[in-house]
């Protein structure tokens, strides 16, 4: 066994080795940091690291890029909005974290179900939740002394939610939201109808968390990636350590309109791609419809001001191609019902969850399609099924037969 001393001095070896460069850790590192420079010895030196800036209340490298006092500041008081899937497996993160966290539904006794069983049956079947979840259902207690709310709430539902809470919540205490939508109407963004919402609050930080987050694969620890994206990048850098852990890495972003774009079109393109499955089109299809769709997605990002850079990441490539092949989505097994020949309003009833690409869709087309007066063929097609029963083989052809063109041509 390591001495402290000793275990001290070897993280500080690593640290040190890999940065290239003095580092001061401070003394007094916990049990917890022990643990794992024990365990891991000289072979987990990256994950040493990790743990160091993520786990533990340690310095960040001098020369990372890093705010060094902000980032040894992570929230420590977190309300989670929301019992969905997402909502629940960040409980679960937190609690691993030590993290003290509180989870509100605005159904109670469907919350105080969850409670009882340990289980969202509902949402996450089949994982056993932390005992030290607290679930929460009044709406003036889950906001009391959070230093950090999470929106886990479906984006056509969070202005209502939002105006509930508002009276409860404490200004200037930021909320990152993991929604992915556009809200009907408006055309807003998830963070953009919470500080709609708040109105004329200018202290409080707003970020958003997107990336290919499937919460089954998360709720079992599978490695998985997303982006926090802020105007305001110290708050991002703080979410960013707050969540991050050993199996779920998260890299900061300043594109707000490109992240939760991207969330929200990459479930269109799900929905074709569900398409694709159901008719059994093949891989060929399928592969050109996620390069085409990402196209359209990138096309209206730009003219809405994004960073075409965000698009070949992690919200965008990365979260399309896990929306578009994983059997677990939402939105893709939507899409799939539909081309194996149910009606979309029968599709759409075999799940109780929100499949937020239908309404996505009809923000996209009936608004920003018409504002921003960009070619958006796969989406406008998506709608015609969804909305105006057109047939999908009459889509798919209408879709092969229009003008040929260059693959690149101007936006």
């Amino acid at each position: 066994m390591l001495s402290h001393c000793h275990s001290e001095r070897f993280v500080l070896s690593v640290v040190e080795g890999l940065c290239g460069k003095p580092f001061c850790l401070p003394s007094g590192l916990s049990t917890a940091a022990l643990a794992k420079v024990e365990a891991l010895g000289e072979g987990g030196r990256l994950k040493i690291l990790c743990d160091l800036c993520v786990l533990l209340p340690v310095g960040i490298p001098n020369g990372s890029g890093y705010n060094i006092s902000v980032a040894n500041t992570m929230f420590k008081n977190i309300s989670i909005i929301g019992d969905g899937g997402m909502g629940t497996v960040l409980a679960m993160l937190l609690a691993e974290k030590e993290i003290p966290v509180r989870l509100w539904g605005y159904d109670a006794q469907q919350l105080q179900q969850i409670a009882q069983n340990r289980e969202n049956v509902k949402f996450l079947p089949g994982h056993k939740l932390p005992e030290t979840i607290i679930f929460e259902p009044d709406d003036k207690r889950i906001i009391a002394d959070a230093d950090l709310i999470i929106s886990a709430v479906p984006c056509q539902f969070m202005r209502s939610i939002w105006t509930r809470l508002k009276k409860h919540t404490s200004k200037g205490v930021p909320v990152c939201s993991v929604a992915k939508g556009i809200e009907n109407k408006t055309l807003f963004r998830p963070t953009q109808i919470i500080a709609d919402v708040f109105g004329s609050d200018a202290s409080r930080g707003l970020a958003a968390l997107s990336g290919p987050t499937i919460a089954d694969e998360l709720a079992v620890r599978l490695p998985a990636t997303a982006c926090v994206a802020s105007a305001d990048d110290q708050l991002a850098q703080r979410i960013q350590l707050t969540l991050s852990i050993s199996w779920f890495r998260i890299y900061t972003n300043t594109d707000v309109v490109g992240v939760e774009l991207a969330g929200a079109m990459k479930n269109i393109i799900a929905i074709a791609a569900g398409i694709i499955d159901g008719i059994g089109a093949g891989d060929n299809a399928k592969a050109a419809l996620l390069c085409r769709g990402l196209t359209e997605i990138s096309r209206l990002g730009v003219a809405m001001g994004a960073n075409p850079q965000t698009f070949a990441g992690l919200t965008g490539l990365g979260d399309l191609v896990t929306t578009c092949i994983s059997p677990k989505g939402r939105n893709r097994s939507f899409g799939e019902r539909i081309g194996r020949g149910q009606s979309p309003q029968l599709a759409q009833s075999a799940t109780e969850s929100v499949i937020e690409g239908i309404a996505t869709c009809e923000s996209v087309v009936d608004g920003l399609l018409q504002q921003y007066k960009v070619e958006m063929p796969i989406t406008e097609a998506v709608y015609d099924i969804i909305f105006k029963n057109k047939s999908v083989q009459s889509a798919i052809t209408d879709l092969m037969t229009r003008q040929l063109k260059s693959e690149h041509p101007h936006y």
